[in-house]
């Protein structure tokens, strides 16, 4: 069932998995403040079912990054160009980036487990997509790169967070301070992918990780995302009372006892 179709932006929901497309190949699925809001819909439009989301680019590059027509003077239809943004003041122009960050947020949700399905190009944007979902499976033609600080520019679409978590504070710096590309061998070794595989072999082997995620109840799924999620945050002790409230809670329920 599709719910949503526009701004290069395709859902649709099969039971308890929802796939999320980007359609603009032509553009190696270039990103934009329209294909932006359509993202942050599309996270507001999951059925209460879904449990796993699955995020994807049609063609050979999963996203080749933000659309350099932004930095032309005319920017986009029905937008104002990033020139024009710059002038505006800081109140607005921290508001603007606030509502294009939507788009990358709702991915970690603690009722769901995201996936992004990464082929070719993952740049800048498209980088910082596929750094907002839980885990990544590559094909093994990948090439993440952050671009960002070529053009002058930081990476501001909430990927600076997930990537030192991932890789750890000098290898983010020295990824994202010199642009440089991440191919599949060294992605899978520094922990930014969770499995490399051939490109045919993309989706099969995502829709083998959405069986495995499901297979297990839901609310123990929802528990433990939410223990590792706020673990780096928490002192050992501070995560051993997490485990046990969580782990009371589930007992409870299992029991069918009330709090």
């Amino acid at each position: 069932m599709t719910l949503l179709d526009k701004h290069g932006v395709r859902l649709a929901v099969d039971d308890a998995i929802a796939t999320v497309t980007l359609v603009n190949a032509a553009k190696r699925n270039a990103q934009s403040p329209a294909m932006w809001r359509a993202l942050a819909e599309a996270g507001s439009l999951l059925p209460g079912n879904v449990r796993i989301v699955v995020l994807r680019g049609e063609g050979k590059s999963f996203s080749a990054g933000l659309d350099r027509q932004a930095f032309t003077p005319e920017g986009f239809d029905g937008e104002p160009s990033f020139l024009d943004l710059a002038r505006g003041t800081d109140g607005e122009l921290d508001a603007t980036i606030a509502e294009y960050q939507e788009a990358f947020t709702w991915w970690r949700r603690n009722d769901l487990v995201s996936i992004a399905a990464v082929q070719g190009h993952a740049i800048g944007a498209g980088f910082q997509l596929a750094l907002a979902c839980d885990l990544r499976v590559v094909a093994q033609d990948v090439q993440f790169a952050m671009r960002e600080t070529s053009l002058g520019l930081v990476p501001d679409l909430t990927g600076t967070h997930p990537l030192v978590g991932l890789v750890g504070y000098a290898r983010a710096l020295e990824i994202c301070a010199t642009g440089r590309f991440v191919y599949a061998e060294e992605a899978e070794r520094i922990g930014l992918a969770n499995l490399v595989v051939a490109g045919d072999a993309l989706d099969a082997a995502v829709a083998d990780l959405a069986a495995a995620l499901t297979a297990a109840p839901r609310d123990a799924v929802i528990e433990t995302k939410a223990l590792l999620a706020g673990a780096a945050g928490r002192t050992y002790e501070e995560q051993r009372r997490a485990e046990r409230a969580a782990q009371a809670r589930r007992l409870r329920d299992l029991a069918g006892v009330g709090e």
